[in-house]
């Protein structure tokens, strides 16, 4: 795992600049740096050695003849099968890094090399013969790549603060996005919270050459459910291809650790990972908020050792603009503090950790996912829901109330991914400004038009896995553990398993009032969870039907507590806060919070946290 940095353009003190950039990752690879710099372009990497230790492993790498150069961020699992084709096809290879198959594959094979590869990356290649630059991003987004192009310059790497250092960016707020992030709590599509920067699409390339960039989908997903095969039939190949998905991302020369909660995720990596050591984190001693307890005891029980800590409310509310900094773009995700921590732990004792993340989106695991057609409500004619859901959406929100204004709307209408913060009507009303984002509808409807023939589950699973999963999900994942320099791999999110994932018929994801025989109710993951009790310890067996809490953080009680009360109000009443917000609004939902008259949690925090990313970004010296 690795950070990269470059651009394209006549830029003074190249090297310096350069050098500055970065300086600014150094955190992605403290091992190692290295540069290539000519008249046309500047490239940099820093190293987090992971496979082949040695000097030779370091970046960037060369073809042959030298006229091409890479730099890369990520591990390609398969490559030592890519290398035996190339060897054959006559490349000589100089390292035994998998770095190096990128390069000559390229050469061998151009775009059509991204198909071949089973892995998490983004990297870019430079040909010197042709003066062109070609940059890839793995399939699901699990490595991030940023550019921009600005005053006559091309600048690219993985992370967007790299680009502070360049004389030709030019820092300016892209109100559009912080219109869209109030709904969504993260930017959802390929424009950030920087204006002019973008950021590479998962499973998109780019290819740029004589100032003219073009960018292009090599990949997607397709679900098509054969009805075929029986129940267990699936269970026996998830837990086959699971199974070699964990083999082939344990691939390394240094050791690996695992995350571990209470949910069948990360209890499924654990369990079958043949790890040493497990990473768990949570806040106090309600089992609401910790897990700690629960992974000791399957730890335990797996024979491994389990290390811990418990997040105080100080750790967590000090610790915020550090995590905004290095998220680059605001996230109002509150499970990402959490996540840092746990990195920072699992940092102390290992390079590499495995994780659960993607699972939910792959097999169905999300609680909303069960809830078109699980009442006979939803049999009533829709011009009847939607009348009633007029009416509730005038009431004060509260659980009924919701139901009824959800049920009133298509799937379409009401599901824009697992969060949905401000109405568009809301975020307008709390807007100062004046933005020309489009509605969420908007931006999710291109993702809706290709799945518009499949069932509502499969259509959510096909929208989260584009917009959430990489909006929110992978983005902290990444973020977080780069900033402990450490790499997390994700086994769920592989290529093969997607796949088989793709033919599940929807009624082996998410089910309705289905038991096994030993009585225990299933309804999200459940083809995925039968397999996953096939590993996990009998005195634990209860793992695959405990509701995953998922890093729960208790901001709901904490922002009704005097304390961190003060502190939200501060930010809300400061000039920042008015210059985009209407500032009485903002105390509303705050005053109404604490007062006990509504659970606006979310949204507070959903606000807080653009100001505070905003502070760091747009007001302190260290960012200038």
């Amino acid at each position: 795992m690795c950070g990269i940095v470059g651009f394209i353009g006549h830029t003074p003190n190249a090297k310096d600049t350069l050098e500055a950039m970065m300086d600014r990752i150094r955190h992605r690879g403290p091992d190692a740096g290295g540069m290539y710099l000519n008249e046309e372009i500047a490239l940099g990497h820093r190293r987090l050695s992971i496979i082949d230790l040695t000097e030779q492993g370091n970046q960037p790498i060369y073809n042959e003849d030298k006229s091409m150069v890479l730099i890369f961020n990520g591990e390609i699992y398969n490559y030592q099968d890519i290398r035996k084709e190339l060897v054959s096809a006559g490349h000589h290879f100089q390292t035994e890094t998998d770095s190096e198959v990128l390069i000559h594959g390229y050469e061998e094979y151009g775009t059509e090399l991204l198909n071949k590869l089973r892995g998490m990356f983004s990297f870019v290649i430079w040909d010197e013969k042709k003066k062109q630059l070609f940059g890839a991003r793995d399939f699901f987004g699990i490595k991030p790549l940023y550019y921009a192009q600005m005053d006559g310059s091309f600048l690219f790497g993985s992370e967007i603060k790299s680009f502070l250092a360049h004389p030709a960016f030019k820092k300016e707020l892209n109100t559009d996005v912080l219109e869209q992030y109030l709904t969504f709590q993260y930017s959802p599509t390929a424009d950030t919270f920087f204006k002019g920067v973008k950021k590479l699409l998962p499973a998109h390339y780019f290819i740029w050459q004589k100032g003219k960039l073009t960018v292009q989908r090599y990949w997607d997903i397709h679900f098509q459910a054969d009805e075929a095969p029986l129940l267990g039939d699936w269970v026996k190949s998830i837990s086959e291809t699971f199974h070699d998905s964990v083999r082939a991302h344990k691939i390394a020369d240094v050791e690996v650790g695992s995350f571990l909660s209470s949910g069948v995720d990360s209890s499924y990596v654990a369990a079958i990972a043949n790890v040493d050591k497990t990473f768990t984190v949570g806040f106090g001693t309600d089992e609401k908020y910790n897990e700690i307890g629960w992974a000791k005891k399957f730890s335990q029980a797996i024979g491994k050792e389990n290390f811990s800590h418990v997040i105080t409310q100080n750790e967590y509310w000090d610790i915020l603009p550090k995590i905004q900094y290095q998220m680059d773009e605001p996230l109002a995700d509150p499970s990402c503090i959490a996540l840092y921590f746990v990195c920072k732990l699992a940092a102390e004792q290992v390079k590499v950790v495995l994780s659960g993340e993607g699972a939910d989106e792959l097999f169905g695991g999300y609680n909303v996912y069960s809830e078109p057609n699980a009442t006979i409500y939803d049999k009533l004619p829709m011009r009847v829901r939607r009348t009633i859901a007029n009416i509730a959406a005038k009431l004060p929100a509260k659980r009924g109330v919701n139901f009824l204004v959800r049920k009133g709307r298509t799937l379409e209408e009401r599901f824009i991914g697992n969060a949905y913060m401000f109405t568009p009507a809301e975020r307008k009303a709390l807007l100062k400004i004046q933005t020309n984002a489009p509605d969420p509808c908007a931006v999710t409807k291109p993702f809706y038009d290709k799945v518009k023939d499949a069932d509502p589950i499969t259509k959510m699973q096909y929208l989260d896995l584009h917009l959430w999963m990489a909006g929110d999900i992978l983005l902290k994942a990444d973020k977080m553990s780069m900033a402990h320099s450490l790499e997390l791999r994700v086994p769920f999110l592989d290529k093969e398993l997607m796949h088989l994932a793709e033919q599940i018929p929807s009624k082996f994801r998410v089910t309705h009032n289905v038991t096994t025989d030993d009585k225990t109710p299933y309804t999200t993951k459940y083809a995925m969870r039968l397999a996953a009790k096939r590993d996990t310890p009998a005195s634990t067996a209860d793992t695959a039907a405990k509701k995953k809490l998922g890093f729960p953080v208790p901001i709901r009680v904490w922002l009704k507590e005097d304390k961190c009360y003060q502190i939200v109000r501060t930010s809300f009443t400061s000039d920042t806060a008015s210059r985009y917000f209407n500032t009485d609004l903002l105390m509303k939902l705050l005053d109404d919070h604490k007062n006990g008259k509504a659970d606006n949690s979310r949204k507070i925090w959903t606000v807080y946290m653009f100001l505070v990313w905003y502070a760091v970004y747009f007001e302190s010296e260290t960012t200038k």
